[in-house]
C-alpha cells in the first residue's frame, strides 16, 4: 500500500489541518466530500478514505481502496461483513479523546460524590437542602477501570492524582501501568468490580463486550457503588440496570451513552433514581483534529513506508 497518492475525506477538516497534510505529503491529493451520498464521485483513483461512507457496493466498485480511517475510536459502523472480509486496512483515532473523556468521567465522579445532580434539581425547585446521600471523598475510594486503553489510562492518571486506589482490566496485556495499582484479566471482572466504589466502562462495543454488564455484575458490586459508561450503550443491559437502581442494588449510574441514541423521551431511564445522563458528548473538544491530524500523519507515514500501521484495528475483534 506504499502507493498512497489520493485520499478522500468525508470529515470536515479545517484548512490548517489540510495544510499540515499538504506540507508533509505535497504529492498526496486530498479530496473533500462533505456529502457522503456523493462519495462515489470522489473515489476514483483514491486508495484511502478518512471518515464514514464506504459501503459494500463502493468496496466492490473501487477495489483500489486499501485504507479506511474512522474519525472516532469506535469502529462498529465500519465493520460490516464486506469490510471485514476485504483487504482494506482499518484504523481509528484512538487516543484523540483520551483527555477530554477522562475529564468528563472525572466530572461525573465528582458530581456524584458531592451530590451535585440532586442540588441541580433542588435549585430548579428553589429548595435549600443538603444532599440526601452521604458526601464522600474520592481520595478514600477505589476506582475500577474496565478497559485500560488510552481513555482508561488517562482516567487512571487523573484519579490517582486525587489519591484514589485504581484497579483496572485489559485483555491484551497484564503488564504494570503507571497510576494503576492492580491489573486484572477480563476473566476476573467480578473480583475486580466487587472491591470498587466507582466502576468506569471505557470499552468499545464488540461481540465480547455487548451485554457485559447485567444483573449478575450489578449484584457483585457494592450497594453504594456507581457505574459509568462512555463506551457504547449496548455494553450494559439497560433494563437490568434500571432494575438494579430501582431496587438499591447499586447507588447510581453516570451515562454518556444509552440504547437507543437519542434516548427515547419516554424511556424509564430518564426518571430512574441515581441516573446522571449526558447525550454522548464526552469526547467533544475544540482541539479534536489538532490531535487527530497527528495520528493521521503517523498512519500515512507508516503506510507509505510499509511499516506496521499505527492504530490499526483488528477487524475480527472489533477494536
Amino acid at each position: 500500500m506504499a502507493s498512497l497518492t489520493k485520499i478522500v475525506a468525508t470529515v470536515e477538516l479545517e484548512q490548517e489541518h489540510i495544510d499540515r497534510l499538504n506540507q508533509e505529503f505535497p504529492d498526496l491529493q486530498v479530496a473533500l466530500c462533505a456529502d457522503q451520498s456523493r462519495l462515489a464521485e470522489h473515489l476514483s483513483g483514491a486508495q484511502g478514505i478518512i471518515g464514514r461512507g464506504l459501503t459494500a457496493d463502493l468496496i466492490s466498485q473501487f477495489p483500489e481502496i486499501r485504507w479506511a480511517h474512522s474519525p472516532g475510536a469506535g469502529v462498529d459502523s465500519f465493520l460490516f461483513p464486506e469490510m471485514i472480509d476485504s483487504d482494506i486496512t482499518v484504523t481509528n483515532n484512538s487516543g484523540v479523546h483520551a483527555s477530554t473523556i477522562a475529564e468528563h468521567l472525572l466530572g461525573m465522579m465528582l458530581a456524584f460524590t458531592r451530590g451535585f445532580p440532586e442540588m441541580v434539581h433542588n435549585q430548579a425547585k428553589h429548595v435549600w437542602r443538603r444532599p440526601s446521600t452521604p458526601i464522600v471523598e474520592l481520595g478514600y475510594q477505589t476506582l475500577a477501570v474496565v478497559g485500560l486503553g488510552d481513555i482508561g489510562h488517562a482516567l487512571a492518571v487523573r484519579a490517582k492524582a486525587l489519591g484514589m486506589r485504581v484497579v483496572g482490566s485489559r485483555r491484551r496485556s497484564q503488564e504494570p501501568m503507571d497510576s494503576v495499582d492492580q491489573i486484572y484479566s477480563p476473566d476476573n471482572l467480578h473480583e475486580m468490580i466487587a472491591e470498587a466504589d466507582h466502576v468506569a466502562i471505557t470499552l468499545p462495543s464488540t461481540p465480547r463486550t455487548r451485554g457485559l454488564f447485567g444483573k449478575a455484575e450489578f449484584e457483585t458490586m457494592k450497594d453504594n457503588a456507581i457505574i459509568y459508561n462512555i463506551g457504547r450503550g449496548d455494553i450494559i443491559k439497560q433494563e437490568e440496570l434500571i432494575d438494579a437502581l430501582n431496587n438499591g442494588v447499586i447507588a447510581g449510574a453516570g451515562l454518556d451513552v444509552a440504547t437507543p441514541e437519542p434516548l427515547n423521551e419516554d424511556s424509564p431511564l430518564w426518571d430512574t433514581p441515581g441516573v446522571f445522563i449526558t447525550p454522548h458528548y464526552s469526547g467533544s473538544t475544540p482541539h479534536y483534529w489538532d490531535y487527530g491530524i497527528e495520528i493521521l500523519l503517523k498512519i500515512i507515514r507508516n503506510i507509505r513506508n510499509d511499516e506496521p500501521v499505527f492504530n490499526q484495528v483488528d477487524k475480527r475483534e472489533g477494536y
